[in-house]
């Protein structure tokens, strides 16, 4: 479950006054939920400076540098030797990744050591919006702590038009099984659509650094940049691919907040759906859908066939339903 930046950083204060903070914590959401200020917030907490921020002989940080924008073996190793060596105050050193996708492999493998042996009296923070980016084996080793975006965010048009596809898909009647594949199909076609605006998007920038750069770099330059944003187009769609299924979970979890009468929710305008979806499952029913698409979530981060792991979670999570007549407005 997505956690608002508040309770997270309230669990993490409880857990540091009881003694029980874990080593590693894995930070992600959206952007706009605040990830990078709750890493702030939680390295001051334990270093003792009382305000949130990284300005602390203490805390020290590891985020893209490199041209290539990522994280490099050198930068983890440094990291590592910084968090070896005593601590300056009377609480703890701290280590926080930023963008911890942007790891390189060589980078990864060295941080994973540190997190299979971590130095004394050290807290470890990555920070991402993209947790699937990261090494299986890195993210098993952190607590995780999924923010959501803020209240005042609003549904971007990717997001509305899935919301609209899910109200139309509970008014609809007919065969259940073709009704789910249609969805997942309507679904699949979001995806398709996001990954050549991405595309559309890079290979623009691209021709535009050609164009100002074609004169005073060899042809070596260009396909560096070629591979830079190759590599940007895949981490930038899986990027918005997981925005989509975070999508699908906050839709589950208002309703699940409708049936606890939680006051809040990610999607308000479409309080008369999940409160009508409230009303005709169970909560022991719509735990097991979150779970689904949390299923869905970490074997897309296992790089499956994608509309393989698709199909099999919405049949998982959107079978056994009948029609419903309601709006999101």
């Amino acid at each position: 479950m997505a956690f608002s930046t508040e309770t997270a950083f309230d669990l993490i204060r409880r857990a540091w006054k009881q003694d029980r903070l874990a080593h590693a914590y894995l930070v992600s959401g959206p952007a706009g939920s605040g990830k990078k200020a709750l890493a702030g917030r939680i390295a001051a907490l334990v270093t003792g400076l009382g305000e949130g921020g990284f300005a602390h002989p203490d805390i020290h940080l590891a985020e893209p540098e490199s041209k290539s924008r990522r994280i490099v073996i050198e930068q983890i190793r440094a990291l590592e030797a910084e968090l070896r060596l005593k601590a300056a105050g009377a609480g703890k050193k701290v280590g926080v990744i930023l963008e911890a996708d942007r790891l390189q492999p060589q980078a990864s493998n060295a941080f994973l050591k540190t997190l299979e042996e971590p130095p004394d009296n050290c807290l470890l923070l990555l920070v991402t919006s993209l947790p699937e980016g990261l090494l299986d084996t890195i993210r098993s080793r952190c607590i995780p702590i999924m923010l959501r975006a803020t209240g005042d965010a609003k549904p971007d048009p990717v997001q509305t038009r899935l919301l609209e596809i899910l109200t139309a898909f509970f008014q609809t009647d007919g065969p259940e099984i073709p009704r789910v594949f249609n969805l997942a199909r309507e679904f699949m076609q979001l995806l398709r659509e996001i990954r050549q605006d991405v595309q559309d998007a890079n290979a623009a920038e691209l021709k535009r650094e050609e164009t100002l750069y074609r004169q005073t770099t060899d042809g070596a330059w260009l396909k560096e940049r070629e591979d830079y944003y190759k590599g940007v187009t895949e981490s930038r769609y899986i990027l918005e691919r997981s925005r989509l299924v975070e999508t699908l979970l906050q839709w589950w979890a208002d309703v699940l907040r409708r049936q606890q009468d939680f006051p809040a929710a990610d999607f308000p305008a479409c309080a008369e759906a999940t409160g009508e979806l409230a009303r005709k499952f169970t909560t022991a029913q719509v735990l097991r859908k979150i779970a689904g698409i949390e299923e869905l979530r970490e074997n897309l981060g296992r790089n499956v066939q994608e509309l393989l792991a698709v199909e099999a979670a919405f049949l998982r999570v959107f079978g056994s339903t009948s029609s419903t007549n309601f709006t999101c407005s």
